[in-house]
């Protein structure tokens, strides 16, 4: 659901603002004729608050334009938060009279990004007031910071070590897919659109796969390999050459070059330093997997992932250990939490995220594992709503994936603990007969907050997890 846009009323026919909490009041700026009445009525945009951590807000794109006409209902502008962005409505009727932020600028909680107008009449007004408000202070937004200089003739980038591709021609609908649309406007993430914009893809012309139909990036990069396939290329005396122009071009990167924190990445820099803060240490296990890999492969057509088994073993065997999925905030006391809320990492363009499988111990696999793609496809969208990223009360990191044996995991700051898990892998080991045998083993490690969690309630929570993932049969129940 998007966020409800937020306006502050400034009129002179209005009730007093201990009449309306909810609105602030402030004076209109009058023409020159003294005896005329003002009776107009303009509302501040301001920056909402999107999630509990937020403290400023990020520009992404102005969905409306001033002078456009608003419904009460309507998506005027996206925000991105620290995590996620949001399209956000208004709840008034009216007219976007002015915008004081532009795209890509950044204003903190509470300050006017625009003006709403409640008529035609009313709109150079407003433009007047944004005009003597911006005039009489610096700004209320910080504003984005500037494109990184272009390089000189003699650097050179990664851009350049391989020809261009043809420039593709604008994409057209395909008659057996539907473009994501909302009353004329396409609904697409900012990441796609900037991506559309670079490629040169026609966005209007571009199926959706993401959440409600909306356009992501790879959907914008499939687009752009359809029309440069279809594009002959020119004849070449090279194999190499021809062969190089098809290739999709790197991206561009400058050596040398400093890029400024996107605001995920802000938060989680946050978030890291803080974490330094509260006094860890860890706990390495080895657990065999034969059992769980062979239920994997029987259960896995039915759509069950293995993050899904990896987030459900974990969630049962917390439910033995409770101190382990508890939290200290304050220093001085700590909190056994009512839920077993699991969080995932997730990496995604310009960041990670951590969506959570909530009461993980509760729901049965298969709605687990379809709840965990939801949440990924949200996520990489960046369409996550706050309380399906912020609630986990244990956090599951996963490099197995990528070949990675044994890691460690910083702990996310208001958590009892983090465990890192690595691939599985075949391993020579000894039988109880005393034969030599071959096992696949994992590596996980669990990093925890030895304030409430010492080290024997983390022996025992990994032997309880070792005993569920060997014998996996209550994973399925």
């Amino acid at each position: 659901m998007a966020a409800l846009l937020h306006l502050r009323l400034n009129s002179s026919i209005l009730p007093s603002s201990s009449s309306h909490p909810s609105l602030r009041r402030r004076p209109c700026r009058r023409p020159a004729a003294p005896s005329t009445r003002i009776s107009a009525k303009i509302r501040e945009i301001f920056m909402p608050a999107l999630s509990s951590t937020m403290t400023e807000g990020k520009i992404v794109s102005w969905v409306k334009s001033e002078g456009d006409r608003l419904a009460k209902g309507e998506s005027v502008v996206v925000v991105e938060s620290d995590k996620a962005d949001m399209d956000v409505e208004t709840f008034y009727d009216g007219y976007l009279a002015a915008i004081m932020v532009e795209e890509g600028g950044v204003a903190p909680v509470g300050s006017a990004i625009a003006l709403l107008a409640e008529s035609e009449d009313e709109i150079p007004l407003a433009k007047s007031q944004a005009s003597s408000s911006s005039s009489s202070s610096s700004s209320s937004a910080v504003p984005a910071s500037p494109p990184p200089a272009e390089a000189p003739a003699s650097t050179t980038s990664l851009q350049t070590l391989a020809p261009s591709p043809p420039e593709p021609s604008p994409v057209a609908a395909s008659s057996s897919t539907h473009p994501a649309s909302d009353g004329g406007r396409i609904v697409a993430t900012p990441y796609a659109k900037k991506l559309a914009k670079d490629l040169k893809v026609d966005l209007a012309g571009v199926a959706g796969t993401g959440p409600m139909g909306r356009i992501v990036a790879k959907d914008v990069e499939a687009a752009a390999a359809a029309a440069v396939a279809s594009v002959p290329s020119a004849p070449s005396k090279a194999v190499v050459g021809s062969v190089a122009a098809k290739a999709p071009t790197p991206l561009a990167i400058q050596l040398g070059t400093v890029v400024p924190f996107t605001t995920m990445q802000g938060a989680v820099s946050k978030n890291m330093v803080e974490s330094l803060s509260v006094p860890t240490f860890r706990v390495g296990y080895t657990i065999s997997t034969n059992a769980l890999d062979d239920l994997y492969k029987k259960i896995k057509s039915k759509g069950v992932t293995m993050t899904a088994l990896l987030a459900k073993a974990t969630a049962m065997a917390l439910t033995k250990h409770p101190v382990v999925n508890s939290s200290c905030r304050d220093g001085k006391s700590f909190t056994y939490n009512p839920s077993i809320n699991i969080a995932v990492a997730v990496a995604i363009d310009g960041g990670l995220i951590t969506p959570v499988l909530q009461d993980a111990d509760k729901v049965d696999i298969y709605s687990l594992s379809r709840k965990w793609k939801e949440l990924v496809d949200k996520a990489r969208a960046k369409q996550l709503q706050p309380h399906e990223y912020n609630t986990g009360t244990f956090t599951l990191s996963n490099l197995g994936m990528f070949g990675v044996d044994r890691f460690d995991a910083i702990l996310p700051p208001g958590t009892g603990a983090i465990m890192a898990v690595g691939a599985s892998q075949p391993t020579v080991v000894a039988t109880k007969d005393g034969r030599i045998g071959l096992k696949s083993q994992m590596q996980v490690n669990v990093t925890a907050d030895h304030r409430v969690i010492y080290g024997a309630d983390l022996a025992a929570f990994l032997q309880t997890l070792a005993k569920i993932i060997e014998d996996p049969s209550d994973l399925t129940l």
